[in-house]
């Protein structure tokens, strides 16, 4: 997905009034990828961000994919990061997953990861997509669902 620097330049703008806002002091930088925008949010106090699991980066996140989503199309994908809090998590869902692919191998009995938001649940099942003897899908309501990982019929 290719995105305009207007838009990167308002999701910029956008994420560094909301810090601002709530009387943060950090720094705000986006990038173009390939599939969207990237917003890295650092400074001394974006740990306030990372707290309780990340869970105002997440509302943070939520927030502005809401607004954006729209303009970047289905396919487009608007990661914030604050102080590679993010990589960080990515890297070990990554891992959990990989280690789930094997325990389905080795036992032929499906495996569950969950409860994931919507992000993390991307994050699954592209790692499962590269394995061509497993599959994924997601089961439940609502925004936080299981992946289930079982193996390919």
């Amino acid at each position: 997905m290719s995105t305009q620097p207007a838009i990167e330049d308002q999701i910029g703008s956008f994420v560094r009034d909301v810090v601002a806002a709530i009387g943060i002091d950090v720094t705000v930088t986006t990038a173009s990828m390939e599939d969207g925008v990237r917003v890295d949010i650092g400074g001394e106090q974006g740990e306030l961000l990372v707290r309780r699991k990340g869970e105002a980066l997440d509302a943070l996140q939520h927030l502005v994919n809401s607004i954006w989503r729209d303009q970047t199309g289905r396919d487009g994908r608007i990661v914030v990061d604050c102080l590679d809090f993010r990589k960080g998590k990515d890297a070990e869902l990554k891992q959990m997953a990989r280690f789930m692919i094997e325990k389905v191998k080795a036992s032929g009995a499906p495996q569950e990861m969950g409860p994931l938001n919507s992000y993390a649940r991307r994050i699954v099942h592209l790692e499962v997509a590269g394995d061509a003897d497993v599959s994924s899908e997601s089961q439940g309501d609502g925004l936080v669902k299981t992946v289930i990982i079982s193996r390919r019929s």
